[in-house]
C-alpha cells in the first residue's frame, strides 16, 4: 500500500460548508483579496489507518468546508465527467492508469473563467505522492500569471506531495505560496492547523 494509499473521507458539517460555497457569491475576500477556492475530493471506500472505511464526505471536502468558513471566497468543486469509484481498489487501479498515461481527466463543470481572482486555493487528496491528474486538467485551462497559488493536500503518507513542483510547471507566472497538508485521519481535528496557516498567509487574521 505505500505510495499508492488514497485518501477521502470522513463524516463532518464543515464539507457541508463547502457545497453551500459554490452556490454563494462572494463579493469581497479576506485582506481584500479574490480569492477562489477550487478542490478535488472522493467519497466512498477508503484508506484509514491501515485499513479501510465507507466514509460520506471527502476528507479534503472537509477541510474546504473549514477554510470556507474562516475567509471570505468563492468555493468551486471540480467534479470529474467520469465520476471515480466508491471502490477503494477501482479508484487506485484507475489512478495509477492515469498517472502512467499522464492522462488529463474530463472535468464536468469547469468554471468559465478566474481572471477575477488574484489567490487560488487548489485543495485535493494525494495519490500515490502527487495530487490526482484532473488537478492538471483544472490548472492547465486558465492563466495563473500573477496570481498566488496555495496548495492544499489530505493525505496518507505523502503530505503535499509533487503539489508545490507539479503547480509550478502548470501555472506559469503564478506564484507557489507555502501548502496545507492534513493527514487525512486528522482532518476533523485541523482546526487550529488550518488557523494558523491562513494567518502565516496573510488570508486571515482571526484568533
Amino acid at each position: 500500500m505505500t505510495g499508492v494509499q488514497i485518501t477521502g473521507c470522513s463524516t463532518s458539517s464543515p464539507g457541508e460548508a463547502a457545497r453551500q460555497g459554490t452556490q454563494r457569491p462572494v463579493s469581497s475576500a479576506s485582506a481584500g483579496r479574490r480569492i477562489l477556492l477550487a478542490y478535488f475530493s472522493r467519497a466512498g471506500e477508503n484508506y484509514f489507518n491501515g485499513g479501510r472505511t465507507d466514509l460520506k464526505v471527502g476528507n479534503t471536502e472537509v477541510l474546504a468546508g473549514m477554510i470556507s468558513e474562516r475567509i471570505e471566497c468563492d468555493v468551486h468543486r471540480i467534479e470529474a465527467v467520469d465520476p471515480y469509484s466508491d471502490d477503494y481498489d477501482d479508484t487506485v487501479a484507475r489512478n495509477v492508469r492515469e498517472q502512467e498515461a499522464d492522462a488529463r481527466p474530463a472535468i464536468a463543470n469547469l468554471p468559465s473563467s478566474i481572471g477575477r481572482y488574484d489567490t487560488v486555493l487548489l485543495a485535493s487528496p494525494i495519490w500515490n505522492v502527487r495530487a490526482p491528474m484532473i488537478m492538471s486538467t483544472f490548472t492547465e485551462k486558465f492563466d495563473f500569471r500573477g496570481k498566488a497559488v496555495f496548495p492544499i493536500t489530505t493525505y496518507a503518507m505523502s503530505g503535499l506531495g509533487t503539489t508545490e513542483r507539479d503547480y509550478a510547471a502548470s501555472c506559469p507566472g503564478a506564484t507557489i505560496g507555502e501548502g496545507l497538508a492534513v493527514r487525512g485521519e486528522e482532518v476533523r481535528d485541523a482546526g487550529a492547523a488550518v488557523r494558523s496557516w491562513l494567518r502565516r498567509i496573510g488570508l486571515s487574521t482571526r484568533a
